[in-house]
């Protein structure tokens, strides 16, 4: 078990986020062996931009040592915010679900088509 857990997330500089539910820090008082804890808080982006987070500290104490214990959240991936994107072409599922099976038909009647025109190669040899 683990007692007088808390966590502090600085990562996020009040120029850049506003905090709009929640805090970036949080104190426990127990973790028992095998448990889990979450923490959330919901932020307001300021600017567009790339923003690198640092990974949130927890410091908590043992029974087995008298000295408090520091570790390191995973940290997030650089996080892209409301950066302005190229358009991207992205094939359009609506047009195929509508015209599919036409789609379909056709292609299989000019593959037949194309099997009946072109000679076989069995028939060259006999010339």
């Amino acid at each position: 078990a683990a007692y007088d857990l808390s966590l502090i997330d600085n990562s996020w500089p009040q120029d850049a986020f506003d905090i709009v539910n929640g805090n970036t820090s949080h104190s426990w008082q127990k973790l028992d062996a095998g448990g889990h804890l979450s923490h959330s808080f919901e932020l307001e982006a300021k600017r567009k931009g790339m923003f690198h987070g640092a990974p949130a500290v927890i410091y908590f104490r043992i029974p087995t040592k008298s000295v408090q214990q520091e570790a390191y959240s995973t940290p997030i991936l650089p996080l892209d915010i409301l950066e302005e994107r190229p358009p991207e072409k992205k094939f359009e599922w609506r047009l195929m679900a509508k015209h599919g099976s036409q789609i379909s038909v056709i292609s299989i009647v000019v593959l037949f088509i194309y099997l009946i025109i072109t000679p076989s190669k069995a028939s060259k040899k006999k010339r």
